[in-house]
């Protein structure tokens, strides 16, 4: 079956299509980029790719084509959606390993043929000899490889003779087969053919690079109207002065990708790829090569199999899984999850479970499953003032930690550390109306980031004291506390949020109001700038009272999506999902919301949620409902959209937690006001299946204000915050 990120990739390019004339994209000029190895890789996960051997080599990943495969190739109207002609703008990326066959034939990293019914036969001729050599298990894999070699040379055969016919003609017309556009290698240099004016083939051939079979290279080909340039790894830009520009009536209907080849043995790629994406109408340059340091390379889009574990390679593809590990079991207490360890296998004998490390989580394999039994209280935590928002978060040496956002500016907020008799104060951090932190990493750094709602000081003078500043805190190994790290200028913040992409780090800020209470302003997207160790304004996004940001990736795509509350007139405004696209966060989809204050996002089974926490309906001067739905939506691929999946009573609900217990999926709502009192359940719901989720816990609280799921020595555990009461309750959820 058709992973996740492949119906994603379709679902984005046929959105991008909506509502645009067909004349307009009959090009693809806006398209996002295409993962062309990801598509072919990802459509069936079930079992190993034919035609490819997944291979290490210089401590990275990379495919090796083994053959011709109907696996590899696929019709372009599959990713280029309603698009009749070629891009005239697009650039090529691709990271590869050169063999030193590469380096004397001419083989092709992708091709783009045009297919006729002597193809469709012969790839179907294919297809069934493959299969029946596959059902074939008394077959050697000597005798498999003699079978291929005999076709290879057939073919071979097929192709000079089709030679000597036509006289050896290099501009010809469209033949069976013949090439659209390929990207080759032939001589240590790159090539890129495609039918130029009266369909006759055209040859640019970049000579002032050249390849070499001891590493790996990236490289950014760029075709803009009469200039095509190529990026080696990162090196200055060769420029290819060119007497014609790029064809703008290359036509397209009807062909297919052939990935490795151009769809026959001869001309079969012999290296390893790694990375492989068309980028339409857009040069990709500056996002796989952010500064002009050579060797500060990006990494673009490569398929989650290729992530950089260790594999044995393989002598033949006939032997099942290519993509089976050299893997390590460490047995005994739980170890941090990191980069170093990943693809580590972890067998935890207390949970009688195995799990596998993806550089950030450990994920179960196989586990003992629990069931939620009761919710018992387990701590009455007694704070300083009301909190408005929990931050839990595990710190290196210290053990497990929250950061609690407390109201006070006098008393400030407090970072507490649990022990077994529950959560203690560790160190108190002067705040100034705090409503939310924010744990992040940089490489082996820790970062706390406050959301200020309020000035300074009372004391201060009335100009001064309208402007206000959340703060960054970094964690001192030394002294084990937080200090002040970076001040940023925000108005009245409600939500941080921190995430990478492509090897970046961003924070994004809700901010709420302006001291005039001007609502409709613009929230910030920082990024952390290498040079200057500090972080520096990326994008600004127009948000209407926002009140929280939620940050989400679906196979390669990475979207942000925002709570907006209130516009200054109601609370029925749009709330935005933005996709990220071109190095920019760009609109995928508005909702309509009503005083949104949090967004969720959560998968099960491979499906994809969002639940929004919609607080209360206002409009005007008129009265507030406060008993009203929040709803949870679905990424639904054939409406190319989120849809409303299922509605919930809540009551001015402010968060939503979602977490898991053995096999079974929970959410928790955070019920702060219902019209008359601040006192009333919040409530734990269970995934089940067709019917959604069913409410199955009630648990009182106190102007409920946020939730918070963590484990800690196998136990799991729930904790909610106060905004109407000096204290936070921590719960115990017991199982059995």
């Amino acid at each position: 079956m058709m992973s996740p990120m492949i119906f994603l990739l379709l679902l984005i390019l046929r959105l991008t299509t909506t509502g645009t004339s067909a004349q307009t994209w009959r090009h693809c000029t806006d398209l996002p980029p295409l993962d062309l190895l990801s598509f072919v890789l990802e459509k069936d996960t079930s079992r190993p790719t034919p035609g490819v051997r997944v291979m290490e080599d210089g401590g990275m990943r990379g495919v090796r084509f083994s053959r011709p495969h109907p696996s590899l190739s696929f019709p372009s109207a599959q990713l280029l959606v309603n698009c009749d002609l070629f891009p005239v703008d697009f650039s090529i990326v691709v990271t590869l390993k050169v063999s030193p066959a590469d380096l004397k034939r001419n083989e092709y990293i992708f091709s783009l043929l045009e297919e006729n019914d002597d193809d469709n036969r012969t790839v179907r001729g294919r297809m069934m000899e493959d299969t029946e050599e596959d059902k074939m298990r008394g077959q050697t894999a000597g005798r498999r490889e003699e079978a291929a070699a005999a076709r290879k040379q057939q073919e071979e055969k097929g192709d000079a003779k089709e030679a000597q016919k036509s006289g050896g003609l290099k501009h010809t017309a469209r033949q069976r087969g013949a090439v659209i556009l390929g990207l080759k290698i032939a001589g240590s240099r790159l090539h890129l053919v495609f039918q130029g004016h009266a369909k006759a083939t055209e040859n640019w051939v970049f000579r002032g690079v050249e390849l070499t079979e001891s590493q790996w290279h990236t490289l950014v080909l760029v075709v803009t109207g009469q200039r095509a340039t190529l990026t080696v790894d990162c090196n200055a830009p060769v420029d290819m002065g060119l007497s014609r520009s790029f064809p703008t009536d290359l036509d397209i209907k009807g062909s297919t990708f052939h990935l490795g080849s151009r769809g026959r043995w001869k001309g079969l790629f012999s290296g390893l790829v790694r990375q492989l994406v068309l980028v339409p109408g857009s040069d990709a340059t500056p996002q796989v090569c952010p500064s002009s340091e050579p060797g500060r390379i990006n990494t673009l889009s490569v398929p989650p199999v290729l992530f950089d574990l260790s594999v044995k390679a393989q002598k033949t593809d006939s032997h099942p899984p290519s993509y089976e590990a050299q893997l390590k079991v460490s047995i005994g207490p739980q170890n941090s999850c990191s980069e170093t360890l990943r693809g580590q296998l972890w067998f935890n004998p207390n949970r009688k479970g195995l799990y596998l490390c993806d550089g950030a989580t450990w994920i179960p394999l196989l586990e003992e499953h629990k069931r939620l039994d009761y919710v018992v209280e387990r701590q009455v935590l007694t704070t300083s003032s009301e909190t408005y928002d929990i931050e839990v978060f595990q710190m290196p040496g210290m053990g497990l930690m929250a950061a609690m956002a407390h109201r006070s500016t006098s008393s400030g907020s407090g970072v507490y550390l649990w022990s077994q008799s529950g959560f203690q104060l560790y160190q108190s951090i002067s705040t100034y109306g705090a409503l939310s932190w924010r744990y992040f990493t940089l490489g082996e750094k820790a970062f706390l980031v406050v959301s200020n709602s309020g000035g300074w000081s009372q004391e201060l003078a009335e100009e001064e004291a309208k402007e206000e500043f959340s703060i960054i805190y970094k964690w001192s190994k030394k002294r084990k506390r937080f200090v002040t790290y970076q001040t940023l200028r925000t108005h009245c913040a409600r939500d941080w949020e921190a995430f990478s992409i492509n090897g970046h780090t961003y924070l994004a800020v809700a901010n709420h109001r302006q001291p005039n209470n001007n609502h409709t302003i613009e929230s910030v997207l920082y990024r952390w700038n290498r040079r200057s160790k500090s972080f520096e304004v990326y994008q600004r996004l127009q948000t209407s009272g926002a009140y929280d940001w939620e940050f989400f990736t679906v196979g390669p795509y990475h979207f942000l999506v925002v709570a907006n509350a209130f516009d200054g007139v109601t609370t029925h405004v749009d709330s935005v999902i933005y996709v990220w696209l071109s190095g920019s966060f760009q609109v995928f989809q508005t909702i309509k919301t009503f005083c949104a204050t949090d967004w969720e996002m959560f998968q099960i089974d491979g499906r994809v949620f969002l639940v929004v926490a919609n607080g209360h309906r206002l409009h005007g001067s008129g009265p507030s409902e406060y008993a009203i739905n929040s709803t949870i939506y679905e990424l639904d691929l054939s409406a190319r959209l989120f849809v409303r999946f299922q509605d919930i009573i809540t009551y001015s609900a402010v968060d939503w937690e979602f977490f898991s217990l053995g096999e079974d999926y929970f959410l928790v709502v955070a019920n702060s006001f219902d019209g008359d009192s601040y006192s009333l359940n919040s409530v734990l719901y269970r995934w089940q299946g067709y019917e959604g989720f069913v409410p199955v816990h009630w648990l009182p609280t106190i102007g409920c204000s946020d939730w918070e799921f963590f484990t800690y020595e196998e136990k799991s555990y729930l904790i909610y915050s106060s905004a109407k009461a000096p204290l936070s309750k921590v719960f115990m959820l017991k199982t059995h």
